[in-house]
């Protein structure tokens, strides 16, 4: 069934740095052409969050959700005949998860589709860099498939760098093509029907503007335009009215979303970086937002890092949300599915990161180790816990 991916939200690892390593057979004017592997990854991650607002049983009910997550991607290199640089990354992912909450669908039943599901989400992208011309572009297809929704993606990309290469333009288009299956709570069928499919596209524009500003300090200018159009209620979560009526969530069709943010990275030494993110966010539903990211990594050898961080998130509610048996006939759009609630939330945790030249437990090409632990605590009650490991082999 379809939730919210915050466990997949989370999977993301920043990598703090890079090996470069030398081809010996490379000069200034020639290098290698044929395809090689450049490094491979492995993240797995578990999930699991408690609250007691589900949306699925109109703002009350418990939340409870575990998601297991697993991802492999390879990328592979290669200079082309003008020594530019083509990049392929490969990438397979793998969810499966368990919802309380999912499976009051149709509580009827002792354990229904909607209890359990699993996500499969392979991607493809290709780049090129044109260390001479300082540019580059590139373009991915992605897809997702779960038991009642699919999604088919596209993305193309372009950079522009500075001679210098102490300054980056960088665009990306994205679009979504998804399909809802319908689903509705099971006392709304008679009327409402249940099967077929509903579309649900999404469309985004992203800008970004990096600028290296001293040997210590970095700044990055970033800019989301994202727009939606479709069925972007959930069906089968349900919405209780004043006068004890129960309805299918209902909202607009059509949201236009508009997140900005500046980035600053400090480096205070060379064991010490402080990494921080503010983020603007407003869209046309009535949501406005704030979030402060703080990271700071720090090198206890130059093998081994510790990086304790911490979001804060605040946002207004949205137009169209009420709580349980707080909407009236005289609503046209309805919701109590408390992420378009008014909250706050904090996120904190503690990233452990091993690198080595020589390789882990005696294998060579495996270089990287790192193990992330988040915890996320939401004003209204929701809180969860995620723990993710992942393996770098290059």
């Amino acid at each position: 069934m379809k939730k919210i991916y915050l466990g997949v939200a989370f999977l993301y690892l920043s990598v703090l740095g890079a090996f470069a390593q030398t081809d010996s057979t490379e000069n200034s004017l020639y290098k290698n052409r044929k395809l090689k592997v450049e490094e491979a990854n492995f993240v797995s991650s578990y999930y699991h969050q408690e609250g007691n607002n589900s949306a699925v049983t109109g703002g009350i009910g418990t939340e409870k959700l575990s998601d297991f997550a697993n991802s492999f991607d390879v990328t592979l290199t290669r200079f082309d005949k003008t020594n530019r640089l083509h990049t392929f990354d490969f990438e397979f992912g793998v969810d499966h998860y368990t919802s309380a909450s999912s499976d009051k669908i149709d509580p009827t039943t002792i354990s229904s589709a909607s209890a359990a599901d699993t996500r499969i989400y392979p991607s493809v992208n290709w780049s090129v860099k044109d260390d001479i011309k300082h540019y580059s572009f590139g373009a991915g297809a992605s897809y997702s498939q779960e038991y009642d929704y699919s999604s088919i993606g596209g993305n193309i990309n372009f950079s522009k760098f500075s001679k210098d290469n102490n300054r980056e333009l960088g665009i990306k288009l994205m679009a979504f093509l998804d399909s809802w299956k319908v689903i509705y709570p099971i006392e709304l069928r008679g009327n409402l029907g249940n099967g077929g499919y509903k579309p649900r596209n999404s469309f985004n524009a992203s800008f970004s503007l990096s600028q290296i500003i001293n040997t210590r300090l970095q700044m990055s200018m970033l800019l989301d335009l994202a727009y939606q159009q479709g069925q972007l209620g959930t069906l089968y979560q349900r919405v209780y009215f004043r006068d004890n009526s129960v309805h299918a969530e209902k909202l607009p069709e059509s949201r236009f979303k508009i997140p900005l943010g500046l980035r600053l990275n400090y480096f205070a030494g060379d064991r010490f970086i402080i990494r921080s993110l503010y983020r603007f966010y407003t869209d046309d539903w009535g949501i406005n937002a704030h979030s402060i990211e703080m990271e700071a990594p720090y090198k206890i050898t130059p093998f081994f890092s510790l990086s304790p961080f911490y979001r804060y998130y605040t946002q207004t509610s949205a137009d169209q949300f009420a709580g349980f048996q707080q909407h009236t006939s005289q609503h046209n759009f309805y919701s109590s599915d408390y992420d378009l609630s008014k909250f706050t939330s904090q996120y904190a945790g503690l990233n452990l990161r091993f690198t080595s030249t020589d390789g882990i437990l005696g294998m060579k090409k495996f270089n990287t180790f790192e193990l992330r632990y988040g915890h996320y605590n939401r004003s209204n009650g929701l809180n969860s816990n995620n723990i993710t490991l992942a393996l770098k082999f290059k």
